[in-house]
């Protein structure tokens, strides 16, 4: 097959995806449970993509959860996005160095 037909395959799939809720709920959605669904479920769909490869993102799970945590405590202090990051990334280097 050629790679025009999977590139048209994928268009059509992500059009129907952000296609079909418009076409099915015609009025405004007023249940807050359904709301507040809609508003988190992005987030919660990145995490459960994103989290479990923290842990093999560094080739040995000691230093990957030591930048886990890292990362963790200092965004629960609210500090910007890139600290957070480069501080991460630095603890878990630097107990890569160590072990």
């Amino acid at each position: 097959m050629s790679v025009a037909v999977y590139i048209a395959v994928m268009a059509g799939v992500t059009y129907l995806i952000r296609v079909i809720p418009f076409a099915m709920v015609r009025k405004k959605i007023k249940s807050e449970f359904i709301k507040s669904l809609l508003y988190y479920m992005p987030y919660a769909i990145l995490s459960a993509m994103t989290f479990p490869a923290i842990f093999y993102s560094t080739g040995n799970t000691v230093t990957a959860g030591v930048g886990t945590v890292t990362a963790i405590v200092l965004a629960y202090f609210d500090l910007p996005l890139i600290a957070v990051a480069i501080s991460a990334a630095a603890a878990a280097f630097g107990v890569g160095f160590l072990v």
